[in-house]
């Protein structure tokens, strides 16, 4: 009789159904699980924090198209992995979470041994079709060493890729006429057109039909952020002023301001192109709306505007105020880069890192300003190579000697903090607790030495020399990783964003005479520090 243990039957399953990656913390009884993973060809990857396996999992699934498993044991396990199945099912991203339940796409408990290759086939199935998001399995522990005959098992082949849903050619052509009546239109590239693989189609109809793009934070990359039709660096400008949208798999939530005003033109017309019925005509009625596959539909609007024959001219008023806004900001983002203070400013790093990069390079960007500021300086050049807000990575670069370089932008705090004097001398008022900004962090924190004392390669980075040096060695040697501690100036911010409406001014100039008279007087410390320490970042726009 050939037997076989539930931990055998749920990594076989997994391997069938072309997992490749397993990511979890490991313990009773789930350990026999991760083993029989890697005997049977999947890589397991060791974390050191359940939410952080959710984050790695979720990554994979948007990289390689086939959801990651994330293996967590019950109780505390399944509670700290919360976080990231919140995370994969908001940010659409498909995973595969095994070992009650929390929302998800789907959730289950195998009843018997017998039906767990039907059970994981439909969880990593239901993660794909659709919208991607996060599905649920729950293992009993006892069923992990349990053993079955292998003929009682049902077989359950590799589930088919997901099917490919048009837009109702109506929809497609009412779509291309509006985009034709448009005097000032504007294409939005959002997450879904990355993980629809729709960037040989959207670049096809973005240079024939000679439309400016707008990335999402990550929809960076589909089209090459140096492509001229790229308007990111006007991108205020372009969401304020543009009246036609066509929205490529981005949704109308806070990262594009909900597509409301003043952000953008109260009359604004919505292409809006998702996968995802639910989510059109969220926050803003479409003029047109076309469900489906992203890369279909932008096949679809391609062969109608390659049937037509047109092309949005390059000598509107639209391009030319376009054109005029990037360069201007262009120059004030140039003149800060170039400043050669030390401490360095936020534009100046990433000025000379982005000019080091390599252009196939993996950018993970996490941490306020920082993140920002460098969605706009440091550029995508290929399709989902953009990996935003992931954390609890580092101890893992060690384990397993991973090619990463780790920036760290330090300016002493979160948006902004204080420089070593200032918090000396707030030390001597009396308890930090109660006297230390809660954005700021302790000043100059050596970083690079944690990394060094744990085997990799650290870096003290105060001028742009030991900027370039750092980063050129740890890109030329990827014996073990390495890890720049970047220190800026403290005050260093993003530069003045001028689209703000005359209540935010209002509400900026009270708060400061609130800071300021709560400080004054009281301190000798640096009163504006203070007042930027403490305002959150909305005012300091």
């Amino acid at each position: 009789m050939d037997e076989v243990t539930g931990a055998q039957l749920i990594a076989e399953s997994l391997k069938t159904q072309k997992v490749e990656y397993m990511f979890g913390i490991v313990g009773v009884p789930v350990i026999e699980v991760a083993m029989a993973a890697q005997a049977a060809g999947i890589k397991y990857v060791g974390m050191r924090n359940e939410q952080a396996a959710c984050y790695a999992a979720s990554a994979i699934g948007y990289l390689t198209g086939r959801p990651g498993a994330c293996l967590v044991v019950s109780g505390p396990g399944l509670i700290h992995a919360l976080g990231g199945m919140a995370n994969a099912n908001m940010n659409c991203w498909k995973r595969q979470e095994l070992f009650r339940s929390f929302p998800s796409k789907f959730s289950a408990r195998p009843s018997s041994l017998e039906v767990i290759p039907s059970v994981v086939e439909k969880a990593v199935r239901t993660s794909m079709y659709g919208r991607p998001g996060a599905c649920y399995v729950d293992i009993a522990g006892d069923m992990v060493n349990a053993r079955v005959d292998r003929s009682k098992v049902r077989v359950v082949s590799c589930c088919p890729t997901p099917p490919v849903s048009l837009a109702d050619h109506r929809a497609i052509a009412e779509a291309i006429s509006v985009l034709k009546a448009a005097k000032r239109p504007l294409v939005i590239i959002g997450k879904g057109a990355a993980y629809g693989r729709a960037e040989t189609a959207l670049k096809e109809l973005v240079e024939m039909s000679g439309l400016p793009f707008l990335p999402t934070p990550m929809g960076k990359g589909v089209l090459p952020d140096d492509h001229p039709k790229c308007v990111a660096a006007a991108r205020s400008r372009a969401l304020l002023q543009a009246d036609v949208v066509l929205l490529l798999g981005a949704r109308l939530n806070w990262i594009l301001h909900f597509g409301l005003p003043p952000r953008f033109d109260p009359d604004v017309k919505i292409i809006q192109v998702d996968l995802c019925a639910e989510e059109i005509g969220n926050n803003v009625k479409p003029a047109v709306a076309l469900l489906g596959d992203i890369n279909a539909i932008v096949t679809q609007l391609l062969e109608g505007v390659r049937k037509d024959g047109w092309k949005y001219p390059s000598d509107t008023e639209w391009w030319s105020t376009l054109s005029d806004k990037i360069a201007a900001n262009a120059k004030i983002s140039k003149a800060l880069a170039l400043q050669s203070a030390v401490p360095m400013n936020y534009y100046t790093v990433f000025h000379h890192v982005s000019q080091l990069l390599p252009h196939d390079c993996i950018i993970v960007s996490e941490g306020a300003n920082t993140m920002d500021i460098g969605r706009t300086m440091l550029n995508n050049y290929l399709p989902r190579h953009r990996q935003d807000s992931l954390k609890h990575f580092s101890i893992l670069l060690l384990l397993y000697n991973l090619p990463v370089v780790i920036i760290v932008v330090n300016n002493n705090g979160i948006y902004s903090g204080v420089d070593p004097d200032t918090w000396k001398t707030m030390a001597k008022m009396g308890d930090l607790t109660s006297i230390a900004p809660p954005v700021t962090l302790l000043p100059e924190a050596r970083y690079d030495e944690v990394m060094t004392a744990f085997g990799g390669r650290g870096f003290l980075v105060r001028t742009v020399e030991e900027l370039r040096s750092a980063l050129q060695l740890s890109l030329s040697d990827w014996e073990r990783p390495s890890l720049l501690n970047v220190l800026i100036d403290p005050s260093s911010d993003r530069k003045q964003q001028v689209t703000v409406t005359s209540q935010e001014y209002m509400c900026v100039e009270s708060y400061e005479r609130i800071h300021w008279s709560h400080l004054n007087g009281s301190s000798g410390c640096n009163d504006r520090i203070l007042w930027k320490c403490h305002a959150p970042w909305w005012l300091r726009m």
